[in-house]
């Protein structure tokens, strides 16, 4: 597990058009797929999410590191938990 970094994706997948940044995670399309890649160096994972925490600020970098922290510690963004407790309803 020493050598494994959660994915940023924290379920808000919009993509900004002016910076093609998205809105959850501030990654490019093109980070995405290479993260997706099993070949994927666990430095370059850990540089990129270093990277991508730069591009936010305000409401979108907290939100990010508070889903980002559920995620790791439960298996879950926020995001995605709160649209599971609304489908049960």
């Amino acid at each position: 597990m020493k050598d494994k970094v959660v994915s940023p994706c924290i379920s808000i997948c919009k993509t900004d058009p002016v910076t093609g940044f998205c809105y959850g995670c501030a990654r490019t399309n093109e980070e995405k797929k290479i993260w997706k890649d099993e070949d994927t160096q666990f430095e370059w994972k850990t540089r990129n999410l270093e990277i991508i925490i730069t591009r936010m600020q305000g409401w979108q970098l907290e939100t990010f590191k508070e889903s980002y922290k559920n995620k790791i510690e439960e298996g879950i963004s926020l995001f995605k938990k709160s649209q599971l407790k609304k489908n049960k309803l």
